[in-house]
């Protein structure tokens, strides 16, 4: 069974652009990156929607 993403493509683009590896993604795609990467990117999006369930 196949798992579906989450994030939405252009959240994941926003966000690899924000920490800086987008470059990474473009020539590899999303398999290229580091686990690392991805865990900051998981841990950013997760920041981001704190911030809008707090109302800020």
């Amino acid at each position: 069974m196949a798992r579906r993403g989450v994030m939405s493509e252009a959240l994941k683009v926003e966000l690899a652009k924000e920490l800086g590896f987008y470059d990474v993604v473009q020539r590899e795609g999303w398999g290229g990156i580091k686990a690392r990467d991805a865990g900051n990117m998981v841990k950013r999006a997760i920041e981001i929607a704190q911030k809008q369930m707090s109302g800020l």
